[in-house]
């Protein structure tokens, strides 16, 4: 079930049943006024909690769980303002722009890209960003 809860600071835990489960003691995102702050997504599939093989695959998954998250606040993929991919082989970067920009249109969020040592589940990508509601 998808929603939000909200603390009495106002901020707002949001949850989405349609993306993967926090793998520890973090939300999915956190809404603060009209700004949401998303967590690190991987390729999980949200029903099984398995990571998708292949880089493409995870990257398609991780947009798709991205958007789950953003609908669950009340936004949509084109409300992102800021997108941070973290990637375990910066040799992997054309291929995921190619995915990233198939689920964006202009004017496209402000973006940063890291090649990281490592990812929680081996994986390939890591996705977080921040959108605003209007």
């Amino acid at each position: 079930m998808a929603g939000m809860d909200t603390g009495k600071d106002g901020k707002r835990a949001i949850h989405s049943d349609q993306a993967p489960a926090a793998l520890g003691p973090y939300s999915q995102a956190v809404a603060v006024g009209q700004t949401v702050y998303l967590s690190g997504q991987l390729g999980l599939d949200p029903a099984s909690g398995a990571l998708v093989e292949g880089v493409n695959a995870q990257a398609h998954q991780v947009f798709r769980n991205l958007r789950a998250v953003a609908q669950a606040a009340g936004g949509d993929l084109d409300d992102f303002v800021k997108v941070t991919i973290l990637l375990a082989d910066i040799n992997d970067f054309a291929q995921v722009n190619e995915v990233m920009a198939s689920y964006f249109t202009p004017p496209y969020p402000a973006r940063a890209t890291y090649q990281v040592a490592a990812l929680p589940k081996s994986a390939a990508l890591e996705v977080e960003a921040v959108l605003f509601l209007r």
